[in-house]
């Protein structure tokens, strides 16, 4: 075991080479219009990072690791504060951080654990949701389960208020706390969005090309922000077994998670020329129809009394600041809190509207999904949102822009987000991953799906309400097999007449 730590150390201390010992005030910084927001009443949310180890985890390494990169930034080694002298808004305080207050290490009951491990851990995790952070300290987490499970030997979790950044930025930084597990000196490799914007396109295309789609893009905007508008005064989605029936989002919510082949969508993609983003939107389609049927008493092929024309739609926070470099942060955090991190929520919605059918064919799920996501790249709904949020927040305060928030979110039925991972194995602190599913909690919606790729692999992870939501393992399920159905439509009309698309 000395081995093990003096090993693990020799790794931590190479991924710093120079470490600033002189902390910085970061004492007088205001929190962002949208990070205030995060701590409202109605509105206080929550990030989970959900990490399965190939090892098991040993603290002391992890604690060691930590002190040397993740509190060197400002955010988690700053707590909130009120400033009676603006008006009591609320500031960022630096304050020394004692990491036995944010590592926890439960006792565990063997004989519970024995019983049903996976579920242990999901009860461990969802139990944290009803368990808010202290405001004295620095507003994160770290729990450690030693606790072997059907997918990885130990689990560690992350949990972080939403007001220390988006959930964009939160990944790339734990992730710039992570190195390859074929170089401990190598950061991971994420893959970057190379295909050119509508807009670009367009430039290509000619004179008449850039007028339509700039006219389109007009159009489109216009069009999602009275849909916007509407949506926040009185247009709601169809009452269904997974629409949330409160506005309040403090509730016990439930964490499960399935493991994809990231292989299989990207032999969709190929085979229909698509994006990932597109996949993914069309086997969620698929897996909430197969998932919803059931509910209402049937199959897909039967015929049911269920609402005709369900309107279904998922909200999507979109993170406007570009998103610093994992190589960029892992400088950062060499330098210290004193450097300027560019750091903040800018986050806009966008709304997707979701098709709930039955199909003879699968990829009508994934061919409808495609020309949603076309149609949402060519509007600038996420920009105006978050120049609005910020406009009644600063004139009307944060009461205000809380309800508006919840309004739109509660008139929706869920929430989505996809991000790209690491394509190779990565170690957190000398710990192998098997697996990564960050999501979030303390928005009022009964369902939230979220996308994450990690090596040739793609999680699934589901934050759900258990009073609307009991079996959200049966949902998994549904999606497990919408991608399966998809990907065996593809085979034989594609693949088998050109092998070269594999």
């Amino acid at each position: 075991m000395a081995g093990e730590i003096r090993t693990a150390e020799v790794v931590v201390a190479a991924d710093i080479k120079a470490i600033d010992k002189e902390k910085s005030s970061f004492t007088g910084y205001a929190l962002s219009p949208a990070a205030r927001l995060f701590h409202s009443p109605k509105f206080n949310c929550y990030i989970v990072a959900i990490m399965g180890c190939k090892t098991k985890i040993n603290p002391a390494v992890v604690k060691l690791g930590l002190e040397r990169t993740l509190i060197k930034h400002p955010r988690f080694s700053s707590k909130p504060v009120v400033d009676g002298c603006k008006g009591r808004k609320m500031k960022w305080e630096q304050t020394e951080v004692n990491l036995d207050d944010h590592i926890i290490i439960p006792n565990l009951d063997d004989g519970d654990v024995v019983e049903s491990p996976d579920k242990f851990v999901e009860d461990y995790v969802s139990h944290l949701t009803t368990l808010p952070l202290d405001l004295n300290k620095p507003l994160w987490e770290l729990h450690l389960l030693n606790v072997k499970t059907s997918d990885a030997e130990a689990v560690g979790v992350f949990k972080i208020h939403h007001s220390i950044g988006d959930g964009a930025s939160l990944v790339s930084l734990l992730l710039a706390c992570t190195r390859k597990s074929s170089d401990t000196e190598e950061l991971p490799t994420v893959p970057m969005n190379n295909k050119p914007s509508p807009g670009a396109a367009a430039l290509s295309g000619g004179v008449f090309l850039l007028i339509w789609t700039l006219l389109k893009l007009i159009w489109n905007t216009l069009v999602d922000l009275f849909l916007f508008a509407a949506t926040m005064l009185f247009l709601k989605d169809t009452k269904t077994p997974i629409k949330a029936l409160t506005v309040e989002g403090q509730q016990l919510r439930r964490f499960v998670h399935r493991t994809v082949s990231l292989d299989d969508i990207k032999l969709v993609k190929n085979a229909l020329n698509m994006t990932i983003n597109d996949v993914v939107v069309g086997v969620t389609q698929a897996g909430l129809s197969k998932y919803l049927y059931r509910r209402y008493g049937g199959t897909e092929s039967q015929k049911l009394d269920i609402p005709r024309n369900i309107r279904l739609r998922a909200s999507v926070l979109v993170n406007l600041r570009p998103t610093t470099g994992i190589q960029d942060l892992a400088d950062l955090m060499a330098k210290g809190p004193k450097e300027k991190w560019g750091w903040g929520n800018w986050i806009g919605y966008l709304m997707l509207p979701l098709t709930i059918s039955s199909q003879d064919d699968p990829l009508e799920h994934v061919r409808r999904g495609k020309s949603i996501i076309d149609r949402k790249k060519l509007s600038l709904e996420p920009v105006f949102t978050c120049l609005g949020a910020r406009v009644v927040i600063q004139t009307l305060g944060v009461k205000v822009a809380s309800w508006i928030a919840n309004r739109v979110l509660f008139n929706t039925t869920l929430a989505f987000s996809n991000m790209a991972g690491p394509v190779e194995e990565i170690s957190f602190y000398g710990h192998p991953l098997s697996y990564l599913a960050p999501t979030v909690y303390g928005h009022p919606h009964a369902l939230t799906i979220h996308f994450q790729s990690y090596c040739n692999t793609i999680t699934i992870s589901l934050a759900v309400d258990p009073g609307l939501i009991p079996d959200p393992h049966v949902l998994c399920d549904d999606l497990e097999d919408s991608l399966k159905a998809i990907k065996e439509a593809v085979v034989q009309k594609f693949v088998q007449k050109d092998p070269g698309i594999v």
